[in-house]
Parts: C-alpha cells; sequence; structure tokens
C-alpha cells in the first residue's frame, strides 16, 4: 500500500469553486480512490498564502516534516504554481523528497519527480510560474500606486484618525490627544520625555490602548505629516517579489505626496513650529530608549539600579556654551511614580554624570594599566603605515573599478531612453530611473575624483611613520583626544545610587571602581 498526501493551496479572495478547499479535497479523494493500491494519508491546504515563499506556509512545511518522517511516499498537487512559485523553492524541495523516496505528482503538468527528465520539465514550468509572479508582483505594485496617486489611503488607522476602504478621518478623542501632544511640545516646548510622563500620569491610552507612552512615541507622532493634512506613501517598499520583505524607501523610489489631503488636525503654523523645534533640538531620528555611535558614551554608561543605559542632555551655561549630562534613560523618560495599573514604574538611581568626569574616569583609567607602551606605538604605527600604503596600491584598481561601474550606469541610462523611445516604459517611469542613474553617477564621479587625487599625493615612507608614532603616542598617553580609541578600548561604565562609578575595559578583567568619598581618587582595581 502506497500511502499518498495532497496539497493545497487556495486563495481565500477568489470566488472560483474550482480553486477552493473542498473542491479540491473531493478531486484529490475520488482521485486516490480510483488507485487499487493507494490510501489516502492526509490532505496539507494553505489559505490566503503567497506562493512566492514557503516561509509563511504552515501547512506546506508541516506536510514537509512528515515526509521526513517517512509518513507517506507521494505527494499530489494540482500544479506547480499551487507547489511553489519560486523556482528555487521547487527544484529543491522536490530534489530532496525524491532522494527520501516520496515522489511529487503534479497532476495538471503532466509530471512526476520520480522520472529521470523531471527536473528539466519542473524548471521550465516553474521559471513560467515565477515569471507569472513577477508580472502580478508588478502589475500590482502599479496598480497600487496610481490609487495612492489618486489619494487612497493604505495602511492602518493610528491616533486621532480611523482608516477604513483607502479614506482617512478623524477620531475625535485621539485628535484631542494628538493637540495637546503638538501644544506641550511646540508652545509650551516641553520635552518629548516629560511628554510621555504627563501622558502616562493622566492615564491616557495610547492608540493601541497601551498606559504607557515613550518618548519615541511621542516624536513618531510629532514627526506624522498626516496631523497637518498631508499624505505621504511609499515610505516603504518591497525590493524582491519573492521574499516579500519590506525596507524603509530612502529614495530607491519616489514618494506619493498630496498636500491637504484629508481634514488636519493641527494647523500648519503649529506643525511648522513643530518641526522647526525637532531640528533644534536634534532629536529629529531619535529611537527611544535606543542608542547610536554619535559620542564616545552612547550606549556605553549603564544604571547600576534598573540596567538602562544613560542617555545624553545638553545643559547650556550663561555664556550659551554647553556641556553634555549622561542621565538614566529609565529616570528620564518615567522618572519614579507610582500607578494603579502597572505598579512601580521608573528608576530612583538619583545620579547624573557629566561628561567631562566621565573621560577623566576613562582616562585614569587606561592610564593606570602597566602596558608597554613604546612597544604598542611602535606596533600601532607600523600597522597603519603598511595599511596607507597597502591603500596606495589598491588605488589603481579601486579607480579602474570606478571607471568600469560607470560605463555601466551611463549603458544603463541609454538603455533606459531606449525602452521609454519603444515605448517599453511610460515617461514617468523613464524620469524615476532617470534620475536614480543620474544620483548614482553623480556618487561614482566624486569617489573616483577623490581616489585620483589620493593617488596624486607622494609619501615619504620614514616622514609618514615618524608622524604616525608621534599620533599614536599621543592618543595611547591621553595627551590627545581620539573618540575612536575610547569608544575602542571602554567596555561600559556603570553608576550606581551611593555614586559609586565601576568602569570596564574591553579583553581586560579587571574593574575599576570610583568611590564617591573621594572623588579625586585614582580609580582603583580588585
Amino acid at each position: 500500500m502506497i500511502w499518498v498526501a495532497s496539497y493545497c493551496r487556495v486563495s481565500t479572495d477568489k470566488d472560483d469553486q474550482a480553486n477552493s478547499f473542498e473542491s479540491q479535497q473531493r478531486y484529490f479523494r475520488e482521485y486516490i480512490q480510483c488507485q487499487p493500491d493507494w490510501a489516502l494519508y492526509e490532505i496539507y491546504a494553505d489559505e490566503g498564502i503567497t506562493g512566492t515563499s514557503t516561509k509563511k506556509r504552515a501547512a506546506f512545511n508541516r506536510m514537509i516534516r512528515d515526509a521526513r518522517m517517512g509518513k507517506f511516499q507521494l505527494i499530489l498537487t494540482k500544479e506547480v504554481s499551487r507547489f511553489s512559485r519560486n523556482i528555487l523553492d521547487t527544484i529543491s524541495y522536490t530534489r530532496e523528497l525524491r532522494q527520501i523516496g516520496v515522489g511529487v505528482l503534479f497532476m495538471n503538468d503532466g509530471i512526476s519527480t520520480l522520472e529521470p527528465d523531471a527536473e528539466l520539465r519542473l524548471s521550465i514550468m516553474g521559471s513560467i510560474a515565477q515569471e507569472e509572479s513577477r508580472k502580478t508582483s508588478s502589475r500590482v505594485k502599479w496598480g497600487q500606486t496610481r490609487q495612492m496617486e489618486r489619494g487612497v489611503v493604505f495602511g492602518r488607522s493610528l491616533l486621532g484618525y480611523y482608516v477604513k476602504g483607502g479614506s482617512i478621518t478623524v477620531e475625535p478623542e485621539g485628535a484631542e490627544v494628538v493637540r495637546l501632544i503638538f501644544y506641550k511640545y511646540g508652545v509650551e516646548k516641553k520635552g518629548t520625555s516629560v511628554i510621555a510622563r504627563e501622558l502616562r500620569e493622566a492615564g491616557i491610552l495610547t492608540c493601541r490602548g497601551n498606559p504607557k507612552w515613550s518618548s519615541s512615541h511621542i516624536i513618531k507622532i510629532l514627526k506624522n505629516e498626516k496631523y497637518v493634512g498631508d499624505l505621504v506613501q511609499k515610505k516603504t517598499f518591497t525590493p524582491d517579489y519573492l521574499t516579500h520583505a519590506k525596507k524603509y524607501n530612502h529614495g530607491e523610489e519616489a514618494l506619493v505626496v498630496i498636500r491637504n489631503h484629508h481634514q488636519p488636525i493641527i494647523d500648519r503654523e503649529l506643525w511648522d513650529t513643530v518641526q522647526e523645534e525637532l531640528k533644534k533640538r536634534n532629536i529629529h531620528g531619535q529611537q527611544g530608549c535606543g542608542h547610536s555611535n554619535r559620542y564616545v558614551f552612547s550606549g556605553k554608561i549603564k544604571c547600576g539600579e534598573c540596567g538602562a543605559s544613560f542617555v545624553a542632555r545638553k545643559r547650556y551655561r550663561r555664556d550659551r556654551t554647553f556641556y553634555r549630562r549622561w542621565s538614566c534613560f529609565t529616570a528620564v523618560s518615567e522618572g519614579r511614580y507610582s500607578d494603579a495599573r502597572s505598579g512601580q514604574l521608573g528608576c530612583d538611581v538619583g545620579k547624573t554624570l557629566r561628561e567631562d568626569a566621565a573621560m577623566d574616569i576613562l582616562r585614569q583609567a587606561i592610564q593606570s594599566l602597566r602596558i608597554d607602551r613604546e612597544r604598542i606605538i611602535q606596533n600601532v604605527a607600523a600597522l597603519a603605515a603598511e595599511a596607507v600604503r597597502d591603500g596606495e596600491q589598491e588605488g589603481e584598481d579601486c579607480a579602474g573599478n570606478l571607471e568600469a561601474e560607470i560605463r555601466r550606469i551611463k549603458g544603463k541610462k541609454e538603455d533606459v531612453l531606449d525602452a521609454f523611445f519603444s515605448k517599453r516604459i511610460t515617461e514617468d517611469e523613464m524620469r524615476m530611473m532617470n534620475g536614480r542613474y543620474g544620483s548614482q553617477l553623480t556618487s561614482l564621479q566624486q569617489q573616483l575624483e577623490a581616489v585620483q587625487s589620493r593617488e596624486q599625493t607622494c609619501w615619504d615612507p620614514d616622514r609618514l611613520r615618524a608622524d604616525l608614532e608621534k599620533r599614536v603616542a599621543a592618543i595611547v598617553s591621553c595627551r590627545t583626544d581620539s573618540e575612536v580609541f575610547y569608544k575602542t578600548v571602554l567596555d561600559h561604565m556603570t553608576v550606581y545610587r551611593d555614586g559609586r562609578i565601576e568602569v570596564r575595559l574591553h579583553l581586560l578583567p579587571q574593574t575599576w571602581v570610583l568611590l564617591p568619598d573621594n572623588p579625586d581618587a585614582s580609580p582603583g582595581s580588585f
């Protein structure tokens, strides 16, 4: 007796009953019953899921696992496109199944993977299915773009707005919260962390019903152009129709922008004020409690009470010069208070650290290391000089590669014009592609000019070595500040409520500690 499984992939948004799960079940049962030596093991089905990827097809993946366990010897499926529209997946899975003695029979295509020429025929049919998916994806993408240009809204509802059926309407209760946030930031000049804390204390919920607001959440609202009545779409795009993975659009595709598209919640004057304030405070790209590598201590000063990273805040002196002060992110964003719903929140570490003090602590730790500084200086300088020479030797190859890439991009621009004049692409597509290739050419030309300029520079090896040794000596001895050096050496600092500060350096077992009762003392290790 041969145990037989069948696989169906049906779309829930189709009315065609010939493709329905019930119809396919009935068809496979009747077909298997007509075979005297066959018995049905199970019918596997995925509904409403794309065929270009197997990652999200639960029934398909379960079927493959059962096949590996030897639960059946044959799989029936309607056609290659039902099994997979990704040619690599089709060949990979059928080849693996054949190796473990499981065949796949594609009914409508008349292909059995147990036959000698099956892989060639599968490649042809799979390529056709994959090309059809590409065309379908292109048509859908084109259709969506035209809808966006007509003002159809894609996406989900947000605080202050309902999005349904491609239209956007004001949700009054949420709109009041949005107005409050913009007023607090643009008029009262409050920070995003303060606004988030005040909303939590007032018991106001987010759009998703969450009582816990964050600084990053406030920033996203302040930057969302929908609140001033504008609509910007295609902020993300799908570069690969096979994986369907979305990426942020950084100029790869043209945005669809419509001003005064819908009823605004915020007037344009307040909107402009808030955007200027965001630029002024330099937090346009801030992402909550995460950190960038912008500063030496970014993400490297930890709170000894809650474990959060310290974040930098500017503090201005009377002469308008400023310094940075590092504070626990939890304490800054949440403070310390009791909430009836969520209990104790925030952090009471109660300590801040000025950046100049943190730098002094780090220098003391580095200077206390017992190392052969002269040998380190010579070795690092030698490596740096060698890297410079290698860079010079590779300059010609780099210039050649850039010139070849420039010729290739220019050829692509010519192909675009040919495609436009032969009416294979539209004028909009021609302009978009020309703009993209033009930007690439500008960037490549700048890189080529930089390489050619560097190639014309004549280096004296002895003079270069001596200069590098001086620079390295100054850095290692902490006479000259080097952000790269300090970032590389420092693993982290930990600040505690009692004022104690611990310092750990990369790849070293020691911990340096600065005690609060003698802040001028050198850090000791234990």
